[in-house]
């Protein structure tokens, strides 16, 4: 098999790269190499390497720049996943992308599933969507996987971020207000492998998101517990419950980003594990490599 994975010096394709390497030959390329903006360069990489699969680890993900940034937003996220997915076409070959919560507007009660229908807040969300749009209208094989604050060693991510700052303050005050699954990028790339092995795995848009809930505020005081119980931190930081008024930010946030997972585990025989479990391992990887 042969793979194109995009984005693969990302915090995601760093780890699709690991865990897809037993299938077969990675062509890797990373933003310096295929500017997912430049259409006719897309095309050409994907007609030169001819690919069985597509898998697009690549986004603007620069959330509240996007407000300001609406047509590089749209061009990379909504643009460039379909002609990905033209060119899967065009070649048999499956496309594997990778959507977000952030199609919600977060004010359902409980968890959506992949019935309840979008409705993006800000611009990031809705190049997204357009996005998930775009491959569906092309009739290619392909699997759309929303997820949820996704975290990982390499990349920027809330998890680094707190790190961070525990080394610089001893106060920090995190929103409390809004609800979601960290979601491990080993574990969501680990998916990609099973959902790859699975050839008869029908296309449409999946939620695959860790299991479990928590709010940003205790995410952090979790993160903060588990790095001081393994020596990655020397002193913790008080963390302060606020809420989400009180941190304004250009593109909202849905205070609901609990995602319904069970098509995924019913369709594709996959269930990520608990939110904790894949702190806890992403965290012993970090502390491995500071030895």
């Amino acid at each position: 098999m042969k793979i194109l994975i995009t984005g693969s010096a990302g915090q995601l394709g760093r780890e699709l790269k690991r865990s897809l390497a037993c299938l077969g030959e990675i062509i890797a390329c990373d933003r310096s190499q295929l500017d997912l903006a430049d259409v006719d360069a897309l095309r050409r990489q994907i007609d030169a390497t001819q690919p069985d699969v597509i898998v697009n680890a690549a986004a603007y993900t620069a959330v509240d720049k996007a407000e300001s940034d609406r047509e590089a937003a749209f061009a990379i996220n909504a643009t460039a996943p379909g002609i990905m997915a033209e060119c899967a076409q065009q070649l048999g070959a499956r496309l594997i992308h990778y959507s977000t919560d952030y199609v919600f507007d977060g004010l359902k009660a409980g968890a959506y599933t992949e019935n309840d229908a979008p409705a993006p807040q800000s611009v990031y969300g809705r190049s997204k969507l357009a996005g998930e749009h775009a491959i569906t209208a092309t009739g290619a094989r392909h699997l759309i996987f929303r997820t949820s604050w996704v975290f990982g060693l390499h990349g920027a991510n809330f998890m680094k971020t707190m790190l961070r700052l525990a080394h610089e303050r001893d106060e920090l005050k995190v929103i409390g207000d809004q609800f979601g699954a960290p979601t491990w990028t080993r574990h969501l790339a680990d998916a990609t492998l099973c959902a790859l092995i699975n050839t008869d795995a029908p296309s449409g848009v999946y939620h695959l998101a860790a299991a479990g809930e928590t709010s940003w505020h205790n995410y952090a005081e979790a993160i903060f517990a588990e790095a001081s119980r393994i020596g990655l931190l020397e002193k913790t930081p008080t963390v302060y419950r606020i809420p989400s008024v009180d941190y304004p930010l250009p593109a909202p946030r849905p205070a609901n980003s609990r995602l319904d997972c069970t098509r995924a585990a019913r369709e594709l025989g996959i269930t990520l594990p608990d939110w904790r479990t894949g702190l806890t391992d992403c965290l012993a990887d970090a502390r491995i490599k500071t030895l």
